[in-house]
């Protein structure tokens, strides 16, 4: 059985009537009243979610402490399982996106610094034709959190410098095998080129990371002027806008578009999400993940009420659809063909590139599901990013 937010409910007005109560209070005032326990637990619940997610963080950090200081091939393949370890609580934070909250803040979100991608290595540092490109092998470049932040997306999007895929490059290097990923030696941080500037880089960026999901984890800690008290605080139509703005543009924009068909359409690796660990298959589950969670009230965890329980009184048809085709998505996504730079290869007919569409489409048709809860409450979704 699902429980309530440990936030405290706040009062809600009880307004006399002569009239019977169902015929007194509105559609607006049954869904503010229905609400308001999904809108205070999904706020506490995305604090929680961000605070696993630094935690993890915390423990690539020790990782990279640990290769920084012996650099040896255990320690850096101890970095590269906790990369891929820890990179799940954050991706199960996608569904917080896109309404302008913490994260994304149109002025100082530091989305872009965190995940940023598709990333052009040659940016950071060297690729196989040119083994003295990058910030790492530029010793006019000084290599600070300030620096690095500054340079990150500077003259294109895909000059990224900072987050989760600098690290991963740092770590893997560029994946030039069709069945596996990248293979960086432990060498490139002991005798290569520029040794010492690469350990600082991967330092900095390591440590810029873990600062900035603490400022996002610090907006929606409960409290007196938090963005995440604000939040709980909202009128039901907003709240819920917002919400489901973050998972169905998830779902029918950027996971199903961005981070599926265009890598499914044009084939190349480079345009998969963790292009250089293949690491992508997780990426999608974690993604979806977030979706399922904010839905069903179970974000970081928890067991709390979910949107569906709002449709399930309002619509249980659609509440049944969208059930059934959650449960089937992540069996879908689950059985995909691994990893995901081979399942997009071949003729439109192999079983790779069948199960990839199919996750694709499924999620575009959750995305519409969406936007029929959304109209549901009266408002109005678009799922485009």
């Amino acid at each position: 059985m699902k429980t309530a937010s440990h936030r405290p409910l706040r009062s809600l007005a009880v307004i006399p009537c002569a009239l019977s109560l169902a015929a007194c209070a509105s559609d607006d005032a049954s869904l503010e009243a229905d609400a308001r326990p999904v809108i205070e637990h999904y706020a506490d619940s995305v604090h929680a979610a961000y605070e696993q997610s630094i935690a993890g963080a915390g423990e690539l950090r020790g990782a990279i402490d640990a290769l920084i200081a012996s650099p040896s091939a255990d320690t850096l393949a101890t970095a590269r399982s906790t990369w891929i370890e820890v990179r799940s609580p954050y991706g199960q934070t996608e569904g917080f996106r896109f309404y302008d909250g913490p994260i994304d803040d149109a002025e100082d979100g530091p989305e872009g610094q965190i995940n940023a991608w598709p990333m052009d290595e040659v940016y950071v540092d060297y690729v196989v034709d040119d083994p003295d490109a990058g910030i790492v092998n530029d010793p006019d470049t000084e290599i600070t959190a300030e620096v690095l932040a500054s340079l990150n997306e500077v003259d294109g999007e895909a000059n990224i410098a900072t987050g989760w895929h600098a690290i991963e490059f740092l770590l893997w290097g560029q994946d030039l095998a069709a069945d596996g990923p990248g293979v960086r030696p432990f060498e490139d941080y002991t005798t290569a080129p520029n040794a010492d500037r690469r350990k600082q880089y991967l330092d900095v960026v390591t440590d810029l990371l873990v600062a900035d999901l603490e400022r996002v984890e610090a907006a929606w800690e409960p409290g007196a002027g938090t963005y995440g008290d604000e939040f709980a605080a909202l009128d039901a139509e907003e709240a819920l806008n917002r919400m489901l703005t973050g998972i169905g543009k998830l779902a029918g924009g950027e996971l199903s578009g961005e981070r599926i068909n265009v890598a499914y359409n044009t084939k190349l690796q480079e345009d998969e999400h963790s292009c250089f660990s293949d690491n992508t298959h997780s990426d999608i589950l974690d993604n979806f993940l977030s979706i399922r969670h904010v839905y069903l009230g179970e974000v970081a965890g928890t067991d709390g009420p979910g949107i569906d329980e709002l449709v399930e009184t309002r619509d249980p048809e659609l509440a049944a659809r969208i059930q059934t085709r959650l449960d089937e998505l992540e069996s879908s996504i689950r059985m995909m063909p691994k990893p995901f730079d081979q399942a997009i290869l071949g003729a439109d007919a192999d079983p790779g590139r069948v199960a990839v569409k199919h996750i694709a489409d499924e999620l575009i048709a959750l995305g519409d599901d969406l936007v029929d809860v959304a109209a549901l409450f009266g408002l109005s979704l678009s799922t485009e990013v």
